[in-house]
């Protein structure tokens, strides 16, 4: 009792306590304008330019300024709905992902059969929901084992060939509970029919199959510059495909817009969408051709994106595609269902790094957040070693675990479209859709996007933008952080485990000879001559016709080469995929190789001048940018005069000198040490670090002095510049 009056009293003295602080308000200050503020910026710019410094030009060529207000958004309408209503723009689903969460769609890259079912089966126990797998080159191309180039065999996935490999693949999978996701390359017929005949061997009921299996015959043509038979033909693949879920699985994806080539070729965002959005019109026009319409498409439509590195961009990007999306689509007829876009997206490759790769991990949560913040519907963060080697348990898990966090612990499914309404995203939305809009407006003004294609209009565009991104990296006006900005001297590469590819394909060719010795051979070659000469006329056919074939013993290379015949597809310039370090990998490898093979490197020794604080800042900074190539810098604490630092560095055996010190002691100090080396050493480089006046540089330049390094450098060229010189290639 005598506990539970002082409780009580604690409480009231609380609450009385509570009730004599007043509240907070902010009425004694008087919000500044808008000049005032930037009279106040323009001050502590110290002479600095305004528009120049406090104002970001993006690649999508988007200016974001410096502070957005509630004025900025005023005049835009589309935000004025509400979650599941109008433009889609706030998302497809009233209640997001309370009414469904997104599928997290962990890609499995195993190389057989049958180790790609045991990591699909452990991606899934482990909190996947999506039996998501990814094909090898070979297979994607429609090739058997024993046809294809040895490179494209189990190169960045699991060999198929047939309803055995399928069979395998999916054993134990269940298939009604979770999604499938497998991206089959130009044509899912054979690959479709292959998994439905593996699904009826189980006891599976089809109209319960969900998820994807899809082609993409022009993100193919654009990849790889080439298809084996006309894109028409594709398109009848393609009808038949939506013709057979349509009837049989109607929860299954059979067409996707991937924008991976795109993305991967340095494209900016702007470009991204605006190519996604012609192609599917593209497939779209192609479909109702052949009596498939807009509705139907559309339900058996994905789309696929990839998230960069541009935070609020990408949360823009993905808002603006869906509002595009849905205004298309309302306007070729379709109905409201129709316009709700099934959206995709995983964490950027271009984006990843081979050096420092553990801040891929930061990379990828910010990606991920961005894509989470912009609404989509399944999304795949790539292992932080995507780009260096094949997925490890460990790598897969802690890209598994960033979506289990943000959707269990961090409970980024409570919030609906948390981005609406924000002053700084809403404009950015407007400006991104009216640029998209725009791109996608000039691409058909070409005739299409396919068009486009083979005029090199597109590739043309997609370099410009990547040149730029190569250009910005190598003045490091963009920052890469372990690659051109605070490299890590100690690091070492990650370990790539040796693969048995050789033993790889000698198996599967061991099964393929299986294959053929105990199918019946005559009977198989009538079934697929037959498919070769079919009436393709009723739609949905051709998927129960590959399935014979695949009954029969037939693979799926060689219902792929019966669908071909003697046909030939249409060619274009292929758009490479790159990553945007990969110049400064190149770099950094070339001075590790040649270090391994001579023993020898660029030597760098610092003149440094004076007390430490005198020259730190400019000894910090060409330190950094001299190990972004991984050359030897040698550092010191500075030298009292002139006479003993010019005897240091010649002395050193360094292939270059570089001075630091303060702008004002540069004039008494740079030409001496300048002219005491060149005296002795002529053949010795000798660099100032900082950018000089008119006046020191036309005084350095008379002593010798051979460069200037500063923030306006391009490092990439001055590295790749003295590698030459120093004979490493």
């Amino acid at each position: 009792m005598e506990q539970d009056k002082n409780l009580t009293a604690e409480i009231q003295q609380e609450e009385t306590l509570e009730g004599a602080i007043p509240l907070v308000t902010f009425d004694e200050f008087t919000p500044p304008s808008y000049e005032e503020w930037k009279q106040e910026v323009v001050t502590a710019l110290k002479g600095g330019s305004f528009e120049k410094s406090m104002f970001t030009k993006t690649y999508e060529g988007i200016t974001l300024n410096p502070i957005y207000r509630l004025e900025d958004q005023e005049k835009i309408t589309h935000n004025k709905t509400y979650p599941g209503m109008e433009s889609n723009l706030r998302g497809a689903n009233a209640g997001g992902y309370i009414h469904k969460v997104w599928t997290i769609a962990q890609e499995c890259d195993g190389k057989t059969p049958a180790e790609a079912n045991e990591m699909v089966k452990y991606e899934l126990l482990k909190g996947t929901t999506a039996a998501s797998v990814v094909l090898d080159t070979a297979t994607r191309k429609g090739c058997d084992p024993d046809k294809a180039d040895v490179k494209d065999v189990a190169d960045i996935g699991v060999s198929l060939a047939t309803v055995a490999d399928v069979e395998k693949l999916l054993d134990g999978v269940d298939l009604e509970k979770f999604e499938i996701d497998i991206y089959a390359g130009a044509s899912n017929i054979a690959l479709l029919a292959a998994v439905i005949t593996a699904c009826e061997k189980k006891g599976l009921a089809l109209e319960k199959l969900h998820g994807a299996i899809t082609a993409d015959p022009i993100g193919e043509l654009a990849l790889d510059g080439k298809l084996v038979r006309p894109l028409d033909e594709y398109y009848d693949e393609m009808a038949h495909s939506i013709a057979w879920a349509e009837k049989n699985a109607p929860q299954l994806k059979t067409v996707v817009v991937n924008t991976d080539v795109y993305h991967n070729g340095g494209a900016n965002d702007v470009q991204e969408v605006a190519y996604a959005m012609n192609e599917a019109v593209t497939y779209m026009r192609a479909m109702e051709r052949r009596g498939i319409d807009v509705n139907t498409f559309c339900r058996h439509l994905r789309f696929h994106f990839s998230i960069g590195a541009n935070f609020f961009m990408e949360i823009a990007k993905l808002r603006s595609l869906k509002m595009v999306w849905a205004q298309i689509v309302k306007n070729c007829g379709g109905d409201e269902e129709a316009q709700k876009i099934n959206l995709y997206v995983s964490t950027s490759t271009f984006c990843q790094t081979k050096y420092d790769p553990y801040v891929n991990l930061l990379r990828a949560a910010t990606q991920s957040f961005s894509a989470v913040v912009g609404g989509m519907d399944g999304m795949y963060v790539k292992p932080f070693d995507h780009c260096i080697r094949p997925s490890d348990v460990f790598s897969r898990r802690i890209a598994r675990n960033i979506q289990i966090m943000e959707q269990h612990e961090f409970n980024f499914i409570q919030p609906i479209d948390p981005s609406g309404g924000s002053w700084y995203i809403e404009p950015l939305t407007e400006e991104f859709t009216e640029k998209t809009w725009a791109k996608f407006q000039e691409i058909e003004s070409h005739g299409g996007l396919l068009a486009a294609l083979e005029s090199g209009k597109v590739q043309a565009a997609v370099k410009a933008i990547l040149e730029e991104r190569f250009k910005n990296l190598a003045t490091r006006k963009d920052r890469a952080v372990g690659n051109n900005m605070y490299p890590n001297m100690t690091e070492e590469l990650l370990e790539v485990p040796e693969v048995d590819f050789a033993g790889i394909l000698k198996a599967r060719k061991t099964d393929l000879e299986v294959n053929v010795k105990v199918r019946d051979n005559a009977y198989v070659e009538a079934v697929l001559s037959d498919l070769g000469k079919r009436d393709a006329s009723e739609l949905g056919s051709l998927i129960a016709d590959a399935e014979k074939a695949l009954l029969a013993g037939a693979t799926m290379g060689e219902i792929s080469a019966a669908l071909t015949g003697s046909a030939q597809g249409e060619k274009v310039e292929a758009i490479a995929p790159h990553r945007w370090t990969e110049r400064y990998e190149e770099l950094r490898m070339r001075t590790e190789n040649f270090v391994a093979k001579t023993g020898a490197n660029v030597k760098i020794f610092l003149a440094n001048m004076g007390p430490i604080p005198q020259h730190k800042a400019r000894a910090d900074f060409v330190t950094s940018f001299m190990q972004v190539a991984a050359f030897e810098v040698m550092t010191n604490n500075g030298f009292p005069t002139v006479e003993e630092a010019v005897k240091a560095a010649l002395e050193s055996g360094a292939d270059a000198t570089i001075v630091c010190s303060t702008d004002a002691t540069y004039p008494e100090l740079a030409p001496a040490v300048t002219k005491g080396i060149k005296a002795v050493n002529p053949e010795m480089k000798v660099f100032l670090a900082g950018a000089p006046s008119a006046e020191l540089k036309e005084i350095c330049d008379a002593a010798g002095m051979d460069d200037y390094i500063s923030v306006k450098s391009n490092c990439y060229e001055t590295l790749l510049r003295m590698q030459k010189e120093r004979g490493m290639f």
